[in-house]
């Protein structure tokens, strides 16, 4: 059975006007739903940038400014996570910190519990502290739970040599070993997290959110992004 971490950008969720689209989350909810159902267990990690982009203010303190950040997660999780309850699934919020009653705190054993029952697990809050993104709290979260990989979704098809959005030229990468990702600085996810999936054999394959069922077929085998090798 494979259990894997679904990484989701704060702003995939939004729309111009609006914090949250909702036909955008219920496709996402009835992906991930068809995938329980080919018995796979699911994590989600999901960013905060619909609410609060790294400092968003340079008048406020930096790890204030990423405590922010922390909340905007744990706010996206609790909205996506009614969507998804909405259409049938059972799920639970996660976090690094208490919430009073919205969330459980974090634990591998709750975390590996809650899975193995078929439920969608939502790691909010990040790691909890200033400094490290949710590319680092996905990383962290996979290797604590004993994924078998982490799928990016993203609004890219796949990791580039270089920007295509400035180059025509760009190459981009069927596979890719992490050690060039940091080599080249190919940006995947941030050094931290990058350095954290080769020192603990994390694999990732990074493919476009906006491509229709792009979840179902990147995690079940029909996938055409980049594959990030360890």
């Amino acid at each position: 059975m494979k259990r894997i971490l679904l990484k989701l950008s704060g702003e995939a969720l939004a729309t111009e006007n609006k914090k949250y689209d909702d036909k955008i989350i219920l496709n996402i909810a009835k992906q991930v739903n068809s995938l329980l159902m080919l018995g796979y267990q699911i994590g989600i990690v999901i960013g905060g940038g619909n609410y609060w982009r790294g400092r968003s203010s340079e008048n406020i303190d930096r790890t204030k400014a990423d405590q922010i950040g922390m909340l905007a997660t744990v706010m996206n999780c609790i909205y996506v996570s009614e969507m998804f309850r909405s259409v049938g699934m059972e799920t639970e919020i996660l976090t690094p910190f208490t919430c009073s009653t919205f969330t459980q705190m974090f634990s591998k054993d709750y975390a590996v519990n809650a899975l193995v029952a078929g439920k969608v697990v939502f790691f909010a809050g990040g790691t909890g502290h200033p400094y490290f993104s949710t590319d680092t709290g996905v990383v962290l979260r996979a290797i604590e739970v004993d994924a078998d990989g982490i799928y990016l979704a993203k609004a890219i098809d796949g990791v580039y040599d270089d920007d295509p959005r400035t180059n025509p030229n760009a190459k981009k990468y069927d596979e890719v070993s992490i050690f060039e990702v940091i080599e080249r600085n190919l940006q995947v996810v941030d050094m931290t997290a990058s350095i954290m999936a080769r020192d603990n054999k994390m694999p990732m394959w990074v493919f476009d959110l906006t491509e229709e069922n792009s979840i179902v077929k990147a995690i079940s085998g029909d996938f055409t992004g980049t594959k990030v090798t360890v």
